[in-house]
């Protein structure tokens, strides 16, 4: 942009664009609404910060003045989400009220106060020759998006893409399709209303699932790919997409109960990684409690876990402490046996794996074997256990007598997340502004040839 504020007219809204109804149909339309996201990102390129943070403040403000909208959009998805017998957790994670819409507005607001990325130098030096050498941040592009029953995700990844120079494509799956498409429509007439060009932030929604498939072939058209979701989505992405992809990973979170925790805190740790939300992918599935305190903590935890609706799949030692003569009345409902199949499974509901290890070597080895690679805990007093356990662990967050809930954007002072990378490439862990960027090398000489 040579001006602070586009005076471009922008593209007309999607509500225009016919559904497509056939693979073909689907190929075309996201070809169409990506290269008008291209367009729109180019226009927007050299944008100020401030034109970028009076964007940000006016989606906020929109989003708050037209939240009756958006709450009734997504009474409808709930409605048909239940019908469908969707569970509990992932209804949790569609549903949206007015302290939700708040917390969302106040995340974007949260983004604009931060430091603008684009432009940012990484590092830089004088060659011996004179030649001097920086790598400048600059927007990946236009980044693409798949993701599941999770319309505060459409508003965080518009607003990072805002923030950070890009153009985003949306795709946001049927269960949340209502709630998405108010909220994208806010979006953009906001945008319209700054006088900035609407098509930075744009959905596929209408092409349906074939659409989501047309985006992953849409190489050249798309710079980056993100899916956020189960185990299912991701994979498929990561599987069938000719696009490169930021994988983003599920959750089987662990937490470890060493022989030196705290275990009155460790009780409210191991309640708040599971409870506090079920259906996210920092949430704790599985517990560890070293043998020397576990008759000690199981008791305690597993009644303010049962309090919660929690069913406990537990081991044999672990049952054994917690079938026993000092038993909660009424918990056995709540307290099942543990199979090979639970200690590897993110259930995103109130259920959790629980085993009683011989020591820290032990549970580590037991981490090594289930991970996603997501976010592990070690309560634990002992420095060397922590040191150890830190050393250990190849997960892209390690939380140190902490819930596992913290792993989290926002937690973590990136305002929001475009999702948590398991992978090892570009970014790990939450993802935030600088993650939505790569570098350019500037090289400037003063009439340099190479000999």
């Amino acid at each position: 942009m040579t001006t602070t504020r586009s005076t471009q007219p922008t593209t007309a809204t999607q509500a225009a664009a016919p559904a497509p109804s056939a693979e073909a149909g689907a190929e075309a339309y996201v070809r169409q609404v990506a290269q008008a996201a291209r367009s729109a990102q180019r226009e927007f390129t050299g944008a100020t910060r401030a034109v970028k943070d009076e964007a940000l403040q006016a989606m906020a403000s929109a989003l708050r003045a037209q939240s009756g909208r958006v709450l009734a959009a997504n009474e409808e998805d709930l409605a048909a989400a239940r019908e469908a017998g969707m569970k509990e957790g992932l209804i949790d994670r569609l549903a949206l009220d007015e302290v939700r819409i708040e917390q969302i507005a106040a995340s974007v607001e949260e983004i604009a106060a931060l430091p603008d990325p684009v432009g940012q130098v990484v590092d830089g030096s004088t060659m011996p020759n004179g030649l001097r050498v920086r790598r400048l941040r600059v927007p990946m592009g236009v980044v693409g998006m798949i993701y599941e029953a999770r319309p505060n995700v459409t508003v965080d990844v518009a607003a990072l893409a805002v923030k950070s120079g890009n153009a985003v494509v949306l795709r946001g799956g049927s269960a949340a399709e209502r709630s998405n498409a108010a909220i994208v429509e806010v979006l953009r007439s906001s945008l319209t209303a700054q006088g900035l060009p609407a098509d930075l932030v744009v959905t596929i929604d209408p092409a349906g699932r074939q659409g989501a498939q047309a985006l992953m072939r849409a190489r050249g058209y798309i710079d980056v790919l993100v899916p956020r979701g189960g185990a299912g989505l991701i994979r498929a992405v990561v599987e069938n997409s000719s696009v490169p992809v930021i994988e983003t990973g599920s959750g089987n979170c662990h937490v470890y109960v060493d022989a030196s925790a705290d275990l009155e805190s460790a009780v409210e740790i191991i309640v708040n990684a599971k409870t506090q939300r079920v259906g996210v992918c920092n949430a704790a599935e599985t517990l560890l409690v070293h043998r020397a305190v576990a008759e000690g903590y199981l008791p305690a935890a597993a009644r303010a876990l049962w309090e919660r609706g929690t069913t406990l799949h537990a081991d044999e030692p672990a049952r054994g402490i917690l079938a026993g003569p000092s038993a909660e009345a009424g918990a056995e409902s709540l307290l099942v046996a543990a199979d090979e199949e639970d200690w590897g499974t993110e259930y995103g509901s109130l259920d959790l794996a629980v085993r009683v290890v011989d020591d820290l070597e032990t549970a580590i080895s037991h981490i090594r074997r289930y991970t996603t690679g997501h976010t592990e805990a070690v309560l634990a007093q002992d420095a060397a256990v922590i040191n150890r356990f830190i050393a250990s662990m190849d997960s892209a967050a390690v939380m140190v007598n902490a819930s596992t809930r913290f792993t989290d954007g926002g937690q973590l002072g990136l305002g929001a997340e475009l999702g948590i990378s398991t992978q090892k490439l570009h970014a790990r862990g939450p993802m935030g502004l600088a993650e939505l960027t790569t570098t350019t090398w500037v090289v400037e000489g003063d009439g340099h040839v190479r000999p």
